[in-house]
């Protein structure tokens, strides 16, 4: 196996946000993409993550390889990276990951892989009435405004507006976000649909909007939420999130 990336923002960036939710995790590297499907350890949050081969110059899959990895580890060596640098990952012979950064400089890292219990993680089948595709910039500052007021926001799509709602003891916070030319809200429910989410793990996935321009929104009454960032060709990252169900 070996991958050289001459533009490495977007392998970078996406263990950057996913080592936010997840401290080790097992990678699926195949002909065709790095793939990635992990629980957050409350199981509350799945990231799905697919970097494809023609976000790469060299591409060297011949079979397919599993390898686990402690993804704080890797962060910080991706940290080290500079815009100048080439990045190529390759399979050491001792049970390691070769990282080599080349610029003027050649810089070479090793990584250990390890053994990570977890069973493989299944993607759930699920099914949406809904959804809003906007700029991931506009999802971004919603969840920002929300976050001054609680810990929870109710996302609602009524006709064609969607709102995002927040209330603390105290106050509230209320974004409108309209159908425009950056804005498309389907909605094929005759009703109102609303669910409510954990702000401290919608931080977290905001992040998407480094990787891709626009995000899929989709969700459900009671039902988890679904966030979508592509850029086509390059990087795909999905995250799944629990709804906070409240008793009423």
């Amino acid at each position: 196996m070996k991958l050289t990336l001459a533009e490495p923002k977007y392998f970078k960036e996406s263990i950057s946000l996913i080592s936010d939710l997840v401290n080790e995790a097992r990678f699926k590297i195949t002909p065709n993409a790095i793939e990635l499907v992990a629980m957050d350890p409350a199981n509350v949050a799945m990231v799905i993550f697919k970097l494809l081969s023609s976000s790469f110059t060299e591409y060297d899959v011949r079979d397919e390889v599993e390898m686990a990895i402690n993804l704080n580890n890797l962060k910080q060596i991706l940290r080290r990276v500079t815009p100048s640098d080439v990045v190529t990952l390759e399979l050491g012979a001792e049970n390691q990951l070769i990282i080599k950064l080349k610029a003027k400089t050649t810089r070479t890292f090793s990584l250990p892989l390890i053994d990570v219990d977890e069973k493989e993680q299944r993607i759930p089948q699920l099914s949406f009435p809904a959804s809003v595709t906007t700029k991931a910039s506009t999802l971004t500052a919603a969840i920002e405004d929300a976050d001054i007021v609680a810990e929870s926001v109710l996302f609602v799509i009524e006709n064609d507006r969607f709102k995002i709602q927040a209330e603390g003891d105290l106050s509230k916070a209320s974004i409108e976000i309209s159908q425009d030319e950056e804005t498309t809200i389907k909605n094929h429910s005759d009703e109102t649909i609303k669910a409510k989410y954990s702000i401290e793990y919608l931080k977290k996935m905001i992040g998407g909007s480094k990787l891709a321009e626009n995000v899929v929104i989709q969700f459900s009454k009671d039902y988890p939420l679904k966030l979508e960032y592509t850029t086509i060709n390059k990087v795909q990252l999905v995250y799944i999130l629990a709804p906070r169900v409240e008793n009423d």
